[in-house]
């Protein structure tokens, strides 16, 4: 009995089959649903720190990877150090005009509060 099989090797390419549109994770950085239009306050405070001023962010209504994540892209856009303390972003220097910039930029309703 002799069957006439051989195997055959094809220089052709596998066909591409095409792949589903990747989804791209949301901007952790970005305001939540829970923000609606509630505006964010960026104020300065100089006392108890020794001289040195810091930029407060208040009223971010996100849960706390939220806000940590926010805190590193403010962190990085501004060049500077930061800090999360009782739910409020401290960052340091008076950087309130660029930090209402970004988080408008990010969809926040924000505004300078303060002299």
């Amino acid at each position: 009995m002799s069957h006439n099989r051989r195997l055959a090797y094809s220089t052709d390419p596998k066909p591409v089959q095409e792949k589903a549109p990747v989804q791209l994770p949301r901007n952790p950085a970005a305001p939540f649903a829970v923000q609606g239009t509630q505006p964010v306050y960026v104020r300065i405070e100089r006392k108890g720190r020794g001289g040195k001023t810091v930029s407060l962010v208040d009223g971010v209504l996100s849960p706390a990877a939220g806000k940590q994540a926010l805190l590193k892209h403010l962190k990085n856009s501004l060049g500077s150090g930061g800090a999360l303390k009782e739910g409020v972003l401290e960052i340091q220097g008076d950087n309130r005009d660029r930090i209402v910039e970004i988080l408008n930029g990010l969809g926040y309703t924000a505004k300078k509060a303060g002299g």
